[in-house]
């Protein structure tokens, strides 16, 4: 029986409870405080309908609220969404020297930008 590979997280999300799958996708973002016109950049470490599991430059607390733009291919272009998210957990140990790695949940995507992730997921999904 092969042994699970354990995060420490602090959150309520210690629990696996997913909807929906998740990809590995290392796409770049920024990211800003609602009030805020600094934008930070970050990246992702995997992607699905529901939220994102990202890197960070800075720590943020469980249940902060802040905007990303996510860029949908590895080149700061045109196809990118934006979207109000809320961090959901964090990681005690980040990954990456550096960094800080949160689970954070779209808290109110349009439906156009669902559209707009939902297209690209597609393309990560290969052909049967």
């Amino acid at each position: 029986m092969a042994k699970e590979k354990k995060r420490s997280r602090l959150g309520p999300a210690n629990i696996e409870k997913r909807n929906r799958p998740r990809f590995s996708a290392e796409l770049p973002i920024q990211y800003w405080q609602i009030k805020s016109r600094k934008s930070n950049p970050g990246q992702t470490v995997d992607v699905s309908e529901g939220g994102l599991l990202l890197y960070l430059s800075e720590p943020l607390e469980v249940g902060q609220n802040f905007r990303l733009a996510l860029f949908l291919g590895a080149e700061h272009d045109l196809n990118f969404i934006e979207v109000p998210v809320q961090v959901v957990w964090k990681d005690i140990h980040s990954g990456k020297e550096g960094h800080y790695q949160v689970g954070v949940k779209f808290i109110d995507i349009s439906p156009e930008e669902m559209d707009k992730l939902k297209n690209f997921l597609d393309i990560l999904i290969p052909s049967h």
